[in-house]
């Protein structure tokens, strides 16, 4: 069997520390720096040219996070989805620029909606009506540019919520992405499932992984190894599916020691 090769989420700095292990591996990269209000708000002309200036001749795919803070895709405001739609399509017009080819976004879904599908039934319908309103111009436009949006399960607790919302919009430009750790804090502190069935609950519709460790406590990102989650069945559960995802690790600190963390993944048999 081909191990799977894994990609690292970035930004600006961590390029320059991390580019000839990048380079040598074609290994995907998923730039994070246009997730913050305060960046989008300002000039990014400068940011963007000096990435488009360091990943020339880049020869693995590239992929952006798009912006999240406070921007819910299901909101029930039609004035408020119009800024969020405006923000997305905002770094969807970078990931172009920069060549990539796959966009995170966040899915709406909390642990509120579960315990209370019987309270609120008429929820389910008006957020994924929302939802889908606020993507259709942002789709379109991906699909102009040849991006893929991945929906990242961020406090879901149910596997399937935005896995069903992906396939109710049915767009070509819209697949589900998992993060291991998000799941792993639902299964700890939400009795959720555990990141495994997370996994065969998206099936082939999962497109993208972020790859972090975490206790089931908070939301860690800590390279795989120093948390709980269990590996070797993560990656056997991916090696299931038709297709094997993007796979990106999504550390937050120590960057410098992710060639070492592979090395050990590998030496494990589970990827390179």
């Amino acid at each position: 069997m081909t191990l799977p090769t894994l990609g690292a989420a970035i930004k600006r700095g961590d390029f320059d520390i991390l580019e000839p292990w990048l380079r040598a591996g074609e290994r995907a990269i998923e730039i994070q720096d246009f997730v913050f209000p305060e960046v989008l708000a300002g000039d990014t002309a400068p940011l963007v040219e000096s990435y488009r200036a360091c990943l020339r001749g880049y020869g693995g795919p590239i992929g952006l996070h798009g912006p999240f803070f406070g921007l819910d895709i299901a909101n029930p405001e039609p004035e408020i989805r119009a800024v969020i739609r405006r923000r997305l399509i905002q770094v969807l017009e970078i990931t172009q620029a920069l060549g990539g080819s796959h966009m995170v976004i966040h899915s709406p879904f909390t642990y509120w909606h579960v315990l209370n599908r019987h309270n609120y039934p008429q929820f389910r319908a008006a957020m994924f009506e929302a939802a889908a309103d606020c993507l259709a111009p942002v789709l379109a436009r991906a699909e102009a540019a040849g991006v893929t949006l991945v929906l990242e399960n961020i406090d879901d607790t149910d596997p399937a919520a935005r896995v069903e919302l992906v396939r109710a919009i049915d767009h070509a430009c819209l697949r589900v992405s998992l993060d291991t750790g998000h799941a792993e804090l639902a299964h700890g502190r939400y009795n959720a499932p555990p990141v495994v069935d997370f996994i065969a609950a998206a099936g082939d519709s999962l497109a993208h992984v972020h790859l972090q460790d975490a206790d089931g406590y908070a939301d860690r990102h800590w390279h795989p190894g120093e948390g709980c989650i269990p590996w070797p069945a993560v990656f056997n559960a991916l090696a299931r599916l038709p297709q094997c995802p993007r796979l990106i690790l999504e550390v937050r600190n120590n960057l410098g020691r992710l060639p070492a963390t592979v090395a050990r993944l590998e030496a494990l048999g589970l990827a390179r």
